[in-house]
This record gives structure tokens, sequence and C-alpha cells, in this order.
């Protein structure tokens, strides 16, 4: 149970993820490395967690992988997803948190998936400008990033062709499982298919409308209500406003800002389930400048502390009572 996890010595996996052939630009797998050199491990020993920092995953390229239909790299995203599976599997099987630092959101297949043998009863919050529920047949693209959500939900089964490098898993999650949190940029394909299967989800009009609380209410009562199961937390830094997160592949205008992005995280630590959180599409190639680089990658770094219990208030576990001032003479000068 939750309480469980909370009370044995709290530990955190990080799997670095670098990989880009879910979409078409290079950079996007420098991404594990740069949030590392904005200074993760530390921020993360310093909230009291045994912080086991796995390294890098290594993806191979395959040699033959034609397009399926206009999909670019079907076999080789099957297989880094595979590989990726098996890491947050093992990970979360060994009562770590695991944080997977991406790479492009194609790897959110993998990670869901991996958490799901461990945890059926999951539950997956997607923060992203995008809905990355795209089919091959309705993406205009054809990158599979913003396809992830189509491999996993179970609603789509009879939607989806049978894509090449995917044979090793089978979709599982469920429509009502899942909430979108800053939507902005929705695809009409993508639109029918929220609508249809009736999936919650809060577009950034929404949390204009209702405010960040209220969303992270609803969502939480909508996922929560019945029963207190394991949160998956997907997120996206192109979820942030272009002018907080601007190293990203597809920045969309009027983004969540920092105080509702962290607002998110944080109430979904409060809620002591969160069992693993993908940050991913940080390319710090794209960043105009090194600050803009360091901005995102600086907030990158931040949203998974937030998430994982540093508080804007502050806290006390190092100090359960306030100092006094001891009577030794020496103390004296």
């Amino acid at each position: 149970s939750s309480k469980e996890r909370l009370n044995r010595s709290q530990s955190v996996a990080i799997l670095g993820a670098p990989f880009s052939k879910g979409q078409k630009r290079r950079g996007v797998e420098h991404g594990p490395k740069a949030i590392r050199d904005a200074g993760l491990v530390e921020r993360l020993s310093n909230l009291d967690y045994a912080v086991h920092d796995f390294g890098d995953l290594t993806f191979k390229h395959l040699e033959k992988d034609e397009h399926f239909m206009h999909v670019p790299f079907p076999r080789t995203v099957g297989r880094a997803n595979q590989l990726l599976s098996g890491a947050v599997s093992g990970a979360v099987g060994a009562g770590h948190t695991c944080i997977m630092l991406g790479g492009d959101h194609s790897l959110a297949i993998g990670s869901v998936e991996g958490h799901a043998q461990q945890c059926p009863d999951l539950c997956l919050i997607w923060v992203d400008a995008h809905a990355d529920i795209n089919t091959p047949l309705t993406s205009p693209s054809g990158n599979l990033h913003g396809q992830s959500v189509a491999f996993l939900l179970k609603d789509l089964q009879n939607k989806m062709p049978e894509v090449p490098g995917f044979s090793w898993m089978k979709p599982f999650l469920s429509a009502r499982d899942l909430v979108y949190i800053g939507l902005r940029d929705v695809d009409p394909g993508e639109h029918i298919i929220l609508k249809t299967l009736g999936i919650q989800y809060f577009s950034m009009r929404d949390i204009d409308r209702m405010g960040i609380q209220r969303v992270m209410e609803v969502t939480l009562d909508h996922l929560l209500a019945r029963k207190q199961r394991p949160i998956h937390l997907s997120f996206d830094i192109d979820a942030f406003d272009p002018s907080l997160a601007p190293a990203t592949g597809t920045p969309v205008n009027g983004g969540l800002t920092y105080r509702e992005g962290i607002y998110v995280t944080e109430e979904i630590h409060n809620t002591g389930l969160l069992s693993v959180m993908d940050v991913v599409e940080v390319n710090p190639t794209l960043g105009a400048t090194p600050e803009a680089v360091e901005a995102t990658t600086s907030l990158a770094v931040d949203v998974i502390a937030s998430a994982l219990g540093q508080t804007r208030e502050g806290a006390h576990i190092a100090f359960p009572k306030i100092p006094e001032p001891k009577e030794d003479t020496e103390l004296r000068l």
C-alpha cells in the first residue's frame, strides 16, 4: 500500500532514455544528460531519498526499418520501448519510485507498459500541450511520439493496425483511467477519439475557467475515488509555456505557468501514490541561447523535485524541534 511505501526509507531510481526516433528532430536524446547536469541527483538527495541512478539505456538503431504506412522507424521505436519497459518494471519491482528521463514522448509506451506489469491497476496523468492519441490512421505526421496513448488504450484496440515492432505488448489501459492536463494543440482525429471514448481532459481553456486547484481536485477524484492506486505521471515539458520551457521540439503558446505546473506535481505528491514519472521532450539543442536551455532543464528538475515532495512552503524533517542554545560555559565567548 502507499502508506507502507512512505514508511520504508524512500528510494528513487533514475532511468535515462536517450532516444529520439519517435519524432524527426534530433537532439532530444541529449535530454537525460542535460537534466542530470542541472543538478537532479543532488536535489533528490536533499529531499532525503536514497537515489539510484541507473544511467542511460543503450538503444540500437535497426538498419532495416522501413516506414509502416507513413510512420517512420516503427521497429526501432518498438524495440526501444520493449527495453525501457523491462527497465521500468525492474525498478518498480525493486521498490523504487522511478523517474524516466527522455527522450521523446514515444517512450511513454514502454514506461507505462513496464509500470503496468508491476501495478496492473495504475492510473495515468498526462501533462502535455498535446494529446498524443493519434493512431497511424489519424496522425498527420506519422511520428510515434504523437501516438503513444493510442498504443496503451484497450478502448482503441480495434482502431489500431498492427504496427511492426510492437508485437511484444498489448493495450491494457482503460480510457477512464487516464486524465489529460494542459491540452492546447489537439488534432481533429484526436478530438474525435477524446470525445468518443469520453476521456477526462483539461485543456488550457478549462484551466483558465476552473483554476488549477479545481482541475487537480477533479482529476484526483476521477482517478482515485473508487480506490487508491499507483499513479503514473507522464510529463511533457512542452505543457509549460514556451517562455519557461523554450528548449523543446513542439512548443505551443499559452501553456502552464510555473505556479500551475508546480501545483500539479505538489498535489500528485500529496496523494502519496506517485509510482513512476516520465519527464520528456527536453531538447537542449533547440534552445536559442544557453540561458534558454538552462531555464528548461532547471524547470525539469524543479518539476521532478516537486513531484517527490519538495514544497514551496518549506518543511522540517531535519529538525524535529527548534534547537536550543546549550548552557555549557565553552559556548560563551
